[in-house]
């Protein structure tokens, strides 16, 4: 796709360190060696060296140019747990407890980007999102103006009349099950973020609901409003309208019909879906009815670039997704 293809333009135009915390995994280390060959991110491979080297010569994969680092082994371990310590210690946690968490390579990987070591990390492809999340909570936590950690999927339309040029962004797509009012304002705002980092185009953010300004009664629809409300309000220059159904958000002759004051309505090019159940359904019938391509998720809200993969990646996804890492980190 043309657009994963300027994604990787953009992350080689500025080399950044991501590290791979499941490095024994065949998928992640042929992402590695693909990566190093197109030039897009300085990787850093987490795991046992024996074993990586093993799995690489079994499958005929290059480690050329690749950093290893053995957390259970390095050099990094002792400033590691002290710096640990320093940010857990108020939770009861000891040095030696401290040293075995940091051992575990997302601990270890999270660490690397504490400590300016690395700038990003990709992982997911042997772990739940709990797990990958977790140390970034405890680490690197989020952003000054935002509490709220999210995810976008971009989802690229055939048909090019929708969206940006076919271009629109869905979100929360993984993370929070049922959003509060707080919650949907800062992913408003944490989505609009990633597509103008990403894509490079002005974010035009609708809030969706089964609503549309004040047709229907309902505290689901209230949650929504208040949100809007509270983006304004925190998020002044964001581009936002609501609340709207999808067809008024995306539909310029539905949208002056249904929203006239809004200038929003039938433009917009990012979608705020008011829970995660109606996301998940939104992306899945966009794939399949309409055939289009997706990229993400993409994890948002962070102080610093952590992404989630499935556990059914694959080697290309691997790949693209450090992409978008890397250009998140040139962001940071």
């Amino acid at each position: 796709m043309e657009l994963l293809k300027n994604f990787k333009e953009k992350a080689a135009s500025d080399l950044q360190k991501i590290v791979f915390a499941e490095g024994e995994d065949e998928r992640i280390i042929k992402a590695a060696e693909i990566i190093k060959k197109e030039g897009t991110a300085e990787i850093v491979i987490l795991g046992n060296l024996n074993k990586i080297e093993e799995i690489a010569a079994g499958k005929d994969i290059n480690l050329e140019g690749l950093t290893i680092i053995d957390p259970e082994k390095s050099d990094y371990i002792s400033e590691f747990r002290e710096e640990f310590y320093e940010l857990r210690k108020h939770k009861g946690i000891s040095k030696v407890d401290a040293e075995k968490m940091i051992k575990d390579p997302l601990y270890f990987g999270t660490m690397m980007i504490y400590t300016d070591e690395a700038a990003g990390m990709v992982a997911g492809a042997d772990n739940p999102t709990g797990n990958v999340l977790r140390p970034a909570f405890q680490i690197i936590k989020t952003k000054a103006d935002i509490s709220t950690v999210s995810s976008a999927i971009i989802l690229l339309l055939k048909d090019k009349s929708f969206g940006e040029d076919g271009i629109i962004a869905f979100a929360d797509c993984a993370v929070n099950p049922t959003p509060d009012s707080e919650q949907l304002a800062e992913i408003a705002q944490s989505t609009a973020e990633t597509v103008e980092d990403l894509l490079g185009f002005e974010a035009k953010t609708a809030m969706l609901s089964f609503s549309t300004m004040g047709s229907a009664s309902h505290e689901n629809v209230t949650n929504v409003q208040n949100a809007v409300k509270i983006a304004q309000d925190k998020f002044p220059e964001l581009k936002i309208g609501g609340e709207m159904q999808a067809d008024a958000a995306l539909v310029e002759n539905v949208g002056v019909r249904k929203a006239p004051e809004s200038e929003i309505a039938g433009r917009a090019n990012v979608l705020i879906f008011p829970d995660l159940q109606s996301s998940n359904i939104g992306v899945k019938l966009a794939q399949r009815l309409a055939k289009a391509d997706s990229i993400g998720p993409i994890l948002q809200g962070l102080s610093a670039p952590i992404n989630d993969l499935s556990r059914g990646c694959s080697v290309e996804e691997i790949v693209n997704l450090t992409a978008i890492t890397a250009i998140q980190a040139q962001n940071h």
